[in-house]
């Protein structure tokens, strides 16, 4: 890459404009802005950093100036859609900037569907969505927030919340027309949307966000239903609702009650494959004695099967969720409170 004197114009690509902004938000803002970007995201930015000889005040300015109405837009269509960003835009920067800088946006920003019911009252939306089919349902909640998705699920009758979970993991590609047919129930109601193309959405992923967030009885029924109906589903949600990374958002007593249940074979085992901070938190909750114990087993037992960690690491997490079940120990949950209706 050829080393660069600034002189801005739109020609600049949108990694150079980045490498611009950081240099002028100096490093320990940049820095901050590192947390959130991807490694391959960094490793080009520092690249891009690195080849940027100087940039003149004049570059400084248009960049970070740019940088601020592309925010203030987002902040104005989250708050009320492409067409009320416009009409505050004009009204700041003027109709020909306001269009401008919408154009940027939009070229880059994919709205997804039912974005406008995002700020709609949970018990207010379930007002508009209980009566529909459980797909139209399962559709609705897909795109929604989990802790909304938790209320509203945790509120439906019951014979339906297990079909809308169900069709929720089972949930792959929806297609735009589908998705433009469902809004437009709500649009007569709430609010329209801007359409957009063929949308991955639902899966395991999305149910388990959602389980993981409504109160246990909700969590229990749908996952008493599922394992009568659809028994394969329903025990590759349990494997993803608490993984053993999780262990490390238990505290010091429930840990060392599941310890206490765990084979220490199967201890030394799940460790091996484990990141640093999740051994240090298991031997920081076993007796001095018995971390020794099984850091002498770790190093002597040498390298060990992929499998064999994963199915170590599944016992105890089997175990975590059976003291759960059984109401010995209490998993900290996103949420719990049921709507009323």
């Amino acid at each position: 890459m050829a080393m660069k004197s600034s002189s801005y114009n739109e020609g600049y690509s949108g990694i150079t404009k980045a490498a611009i902004l950081l240099i002028a938000l100096g490093p320990e803002v940049s820095a901050k802005l590192f947390k959130h970007l991807k490694e391959d995201e960094i490793e080009q930015l520092t690249l891009e950093i690195a080849n940027t000889r100087s940039v003149s005040p004049r570059d400084k300015e248009e960049v970070t100036t740019e940088f601020y109405q592309i925010c203030l837009a987002q902040q104005f269509i989250a708050e009320g859609g492409i067409g009320y960003a416009k009409d505050l835009l004009e009204k700041a920067l003027g109709a020909e900037k306001a269009q401008d800088v919408i154009s940027k946006l939009t070229a880059s920003l994919q709205v997804r569907p039912f974005e406008f019911i995002r700020k709609t009252d949970p018990a207010q939306l379930l007002n508009f969505i209980q009566d529909e089919h459980p797909q139209t349902i399962a559709l609705i909640l897909s795109y929604l927030p989990p802790h909304q998705s938790s209320l509203i699920v945790s509120a439906l009758p019951l014979d339906k919340q297990a079909d809308v979970a169900k069709r929720i993991a089972k949930m792959d590609r929806t297609s735009p027309d589908v998705i433009k047919q469902v809004e437009r129930v709500l649009e007569r109601k709430l609010a329209s949307l801007v359409n957009q193309d063929y949308t991955i959405v639902g899966g395991v992923d999305a149910i388990v966000d959602i389980l993981n967030t409504v109160d246990r009885g909700t969590e229990k029924h749908i996952m008493e239903n599922l394992e009568i109906e659809e028994p394969e589903l329903a025990d590759e949600i349990r494997r993803k609702m608490f993984v053993f990374e999780d262990i490390l958002s238990l505290d010091d007593k429930t840990i060392q009650r599941v310890m206490r249940e765990v084979d220490n074979n199967d201890i030394a085992v799940a460790l091996k494959g484990a990141n640093e901070e999740v051994q240090n938190v298991i031997f920081n909750n076993l007796s001095k004695r018995l971390a020794a114990m099984i850091r002498e087993e770790m190093d002597f037992m040498g390298p060990v099967r992929m499998k064999d960690v994963e199915e170590a690491q599944q016992k105890i997490v089997n175990i975590i969720r059976k003291l759960e079940d059984t109401g010995e120990i209490i998993i900290s949950r996103g949420g719990g409170d049921e709507l009323i209706v």
